[in-house]
């Protein structure tokens, strides 16, 4: 989590704003520790990290919401767990025109031959972007995976500093489509988290902090 947030503040100031409420979840033996960010001429940031079965199990998430320039929205997942290490990196179409994301398409192809993690099939696959991708190896497979997902991350940077601005309602209203769909549709978080919270304090959770598509 912390090479993705030094990587991103080498081109971008981060403001912390903290989760207030949510900073600190406990879900089915879970533990979450959660912050979040402000990017400034890039949008929401927030990291998530879990930790479960006495740290036998841990997670990282990492999300970008880019409302202040045409970037799609960036979402990075991290899974230790029983000996296995899996990387997801799912971009989501949030854009308004389009950006050239040329850079992450060569690095993708580039870790081609890293075994796939079958994501199965979702609601939102027809707004996931085709440079996403899904890695699963062993605990021997972390290096790599870690410079996959470093590499990955700084061209989503690099092209986030060339990307147009734009107006900041707009961009969360094409972000809410696949919030509102998490909420309304599930998610593999999403489905957890509205079963030990409820709906709205989900909701709440997911458009003040994770996504920051609240107005």
């Amino acid at each position: 989590m912390k090479q993705l947030l030094d990587i991103l503040k080498a081109d971008f100031e981060l403001e912390e704003l903290g989760a207030g409420e949510f900073s600190k979840i406990k879900v089915n033996g879970m533990n979450f520790t959660i912050n979040r960010y402000h990017a400034k001429g890039l949008g929401n940031v927030s990291t998530m990290e879990m930790k479960a079965f006495f740290g036998l199990m841990k997670m990282d998430t990492f999300v970008i919401n880019a409302t202040e320039c045409d970037m799609p929205l960036f979402s990075y997942d991290r899974v230790h767990a029983m000996g296995n290490d899996t990387v997801m990196l799912e971009i989501f179409d949030t854009m308004l025109e389009g950006t050239d994301l040329s850079g992450m398409k060569t690095v993708q192809a580039n870790y081609a031959y890293l075994p796939e993690h079958d994501m199965g099939s979702h609601w939102y696959d027809d707004i996931k972007l085709k440079i996403s991708l899904a890695k699963k190896g062993k605990k021997k497979d972390t290096p790599v995976y870690d410079k996959l997902k470093a590499e990955y991350f700084t061209e989503y940077v690099k092209a986030a500093k060339a990307a147009p601005t734009c107006e900041g309602d707009a961009k969360k209203e094409k972000a809410s489509v696949y919030v509102e769909g998490l909420l309304s549709n599930g998610g593999p978080a999403a489905s957890v988290f509205i079963k030990n919270y409820g709906a709205e304090k989900t909701a709440a959770f997911f458009r003040e902090v994770l996504f920051g598509t609240a107005k």
